[in-house]
């Protein structure tokens, strides 16, 4: 069993690669925050409403514990990497890779997304704070890090199905 865990900021690429990588290795791919979604029966912005987000992040961690024992690729949610358990579990049953993106090509993406709470309740600023702080802690998760500025998806996905593909027979 080996699972490729894909880690970064909001709007880093880790769907976009995730689904592209999944046909690049032929292996299964799932997007937690959708898989969530799906079990829980309510969009992410009523479950932080509702329940507030320290009960979300440990719906994170659970799903990163139970989730099918199963080779497969999964997009993380941007904040999955800020604990250290969720860490310990990612490296120990997979490959981590960490999508490096530019803030400002993350703030094109995700500037006018209604489906990201902390988007739509935070200045630009206090984003590229939270961007800055949550840096270390994917360059701490990763295996290897991908950088994505100035690189069309194909060749990100090449890479990282490369990488992949040469670390999984040390595993």
């Amino acid at each position: 069993m080996y699972k490729v865990y894909l880690v970064g900021f909001m709007g880093s690429g880790k769907s976009a690669i995730g689904r592209r990588l999944s046909f690049y290795l032929k292996m299964p791919y799932y997007d937690m925050d959708k898989e969530i979604v799906r079990l829980q029966k309510r969009t992410i912005p009523e479950i932080f409403e509702q329940e507030g987000e320290a009960y979300f992040r440990k719906l994170e961690t659970d799903f990163l514990e139970k989730f099918r024992n199963e080779s497969c690729i999964i997009s993380t949610g941007g904040g999955v990497a800020m604990s250290e358990k969720n860490i310990e579990v990612m490296r120990r049953t997979g490959l981590v890779l960490y999508l490096d993106a530019t803030f400002e090509d993350i703030w094109m993406r995700i500037k006018n997304d209604k489906n990201r709470p902390i988007v739509q309740n935070s200045t630009k600023e206090e984003l590229e704070q939270l961007f800055r702080t949550r840096r270390w802690f994917y360059k701490k998760a990763a295996h290897i890090t991908v950088r994505t500025e100035h690189r069309p998806l194909r060749q990100i996905t090449e890479y990282a199905g490369y990488q992949v593909n040469r670390l999984k027979g040390e595993r």
